[in-house]
C-alpha cells in the first residue's frame, strides 16, 4: 500500500506548479491529425521543465507541461507515448522539447549552421523533416506526417 501511495505522489509530482524563469509570449500554430492550434501561447521554461499554455480568444484553450512526463488536459503521459498519440510514433521522445525551445533535433543530425541559427533536414522512411530555427521563428515541418509546428515572435 505505501509503494501505491509513493507511485501515486510521484505521478501527480510531475504536474505540479513550477516556477519558470522564463517567460515569453509567441504566435504558436501546431497542426498534426490530433491537435490543431494558431494564436497565441505563452512558453515558459527553466533547465528541467517547460510549459506551453495555449490561448484562443483570450482563454486557455490547452495546457502542455513538459519535464520527465508531458502533461496535457488529460493528464500525464510518458515523452513517447506523447507522440504517439499527438504527432508520430518514430520521432524521438525529446523532439516537442527540442522544438519548443530551439534546440537542434535527432541529435543534431544534418545541422547546417546558418547566420542567426541552424536549420536541418532528416528524410527516412518514417519522416521527412525539414527543421529551421533562427531569431524570428522555429519552422517544423514532416511532410510524412502531416504536422506543422511554427513558433514565431510577437510584434
Amino acid at each position: 500500500m505505501k509503494y501505491f501511495l509513493l507511485i501515486f505522489i510521484f505521478l501527480l509530482s510531475a504536474c505540479s506548479i513550477k516556477n519558470y524563469e522564463h517567460t515569453a509570449a509567441k504566435i504558436v500554430i501546431i497542426k498534426s491529425p490530433k491537435l490543431k492550434f494558431s494564436d497565441l501561447g505563452y512558453i515558459r521554461h527553466t533547465n528541467d521543465a517547460i510549459e506551453l499554455e495555449l490561448f484562443f480568444a483570450g482563454h486557455v484553450y490547452k495546457k502542455i507541461t513538459i519535464n520527465h512526463l508531458i502533461c496535457v488536459d488529460n493528464g500525464c503521459m510518458s515523452k513517447s507515448s506523447f507522440n504517439e498519440e499527438y504527432l508520430s510514433q518514430y520521432y524521438p521522445s525529446s523532439l516537442l522539447q527540442n522544438i519548443i525551445l530551439g534546440k537542434a533535433i535527432y541529435e543534431g543530425k544534418n545541422i547546417l549552421e546558418q547566420n542567426d541559427g541552424f536549420m536541418q533536414e532528416i528524410k527516412n522512411l518514417h519522416v521527412d523533416i525539414k527543421y529551421k530555427v533562427n531569431a524570428k521563428e522555429i519552422y517544423f515541418k514532416d511532410r510524412y506526417n502531416h504536422i506543422l509546428i511554427k513558433i514565431k515572435e510577437v510584434h
